[in-house]
């Protein structure tokens, strides 16, 4: 029989597609009211002073052991730092986006290869069809919506790095992750996060600051919804749910991205790239859909 899934967790992918896309292009409009590390530290600390009177009030139980924290810590410095630092890192030398987009679509692929033999989770015929197709479709998204160009090769090391911290990341959590309070997770990750996004920030930029009513917004919507939502989301699909499966959502995050950057930032969606949509949304399906049980 069937194990009854809470609505939360039925609705958590279309939830978290939606929070995570919109970043995207709501992190681009914050670029021009500050440099990309400033950003992003500032996206942290502004996390940390949201969560810390929570934590207050609620007093949510915090990691029993050493190592518990430790694996937290590692799941927060694997994603916000590995992840989005180098990946912010690698924008700021001169990666392009469609270039950083094509490597870090890689996730799903590398997640499947490993997770037999780290989180003894099968991967099936059926799983790696739809991986394929939505790999597929999602480079289609990309590519119809502005050429690769020639990158610096550190560039491309650096989005490697993330890719590995992303993948890493979502293994670990599903590996060792232990069901702690969202509030608790996120107060440790991030504080990880701001440990080492401040001080890069403070030595590598000018930490100039356009505070206008936009910019305002564009923090409410990526500390609320990007970051906290979002990652709470996130970790509890890893670990209610295979990985492999949860992974291949992360195909159809350009071809949502490209939705909402269409009336946020007026790039329209050329129609190869609706065609690349479709051909991922079937792989993402393909590749989540559940076993009928015996």
């Amino acid at each position: 029989m069937t194990p009854h899934r809470p609505l939360w967790l039925i609705a958590a992918p279309a939830i978290f597609l939606i929070l995570w896309s919109a970043g995207f292009a709501i992190a681009k409009l914050g670029l021009a009211h500050a440099p990309p590390l400033t950003l992003l530290a500032l996206r942290y600390s502004l996390v940390l002073a949201v969560l810390a009177p929570v934590a207050l009030i609620l007093r949510p139980a915090m990691p029993r052991t050493p190592r518990a924290w430790a694996d937290v810590a590692l799941v927060g410095f694997l994603i916000q730092v590995g992840y989005f630092g180098l990946c912010y890192v690698a924008f700021k030398i001169g990666m392009s986006a469609a270039g950083v987009a094509i490597i870090v679509c890689l996730q799903p692929v590398l997640v499947a290869l490993v997770a037999p033999h780290f989180v003894a989770e099968p991967v099936g015929r059926r799983v790696w069809l739809g991986l394929g197709a939505g790999l597929a479709g999602a480079i289609i998204v990309i590519l119809s919506r502005g050429s690769v160009q020639a990158e610096p090769p550190l560039g491309i090391a650096l989005t490697v790095l993330a890719l590995l911290g992303m993948t890493g990341g979502t293994l670990y959590e599903k590996r060792f992750g232990v069901s702690h309070h969202p509030v608790t997770s996120n107060l440790i990750q991030y504080a990880v996060g701001a440990g080492f996004t401040v001080p890069l920030a403070l030595l590598t930029e000018e930490t100039r600051l356009d505070w206008n009513a936009e910019f305002v917004w564009i923090m409410v919507y990526l500390v609320i919804g990007n970051s906290l939502l979002a990652m709470s989301l996130l970790l509890a699909m890893i670990r209610a749910g295979e990985v492999s499966r949860v992974s291949a959502l992360f195909y159809l995050v350009p071809a949502f991205a490209a939705l909402f950057a269409w009336p946020l930032l007026g790039e329209a969606m050329p129609p190869a790239a609706w065609a690349g949509m479709a051909l991922s949304a079937f792989g993402v399906a393909l590749a989540s859909r559940r076993p009928k049980p015996a």
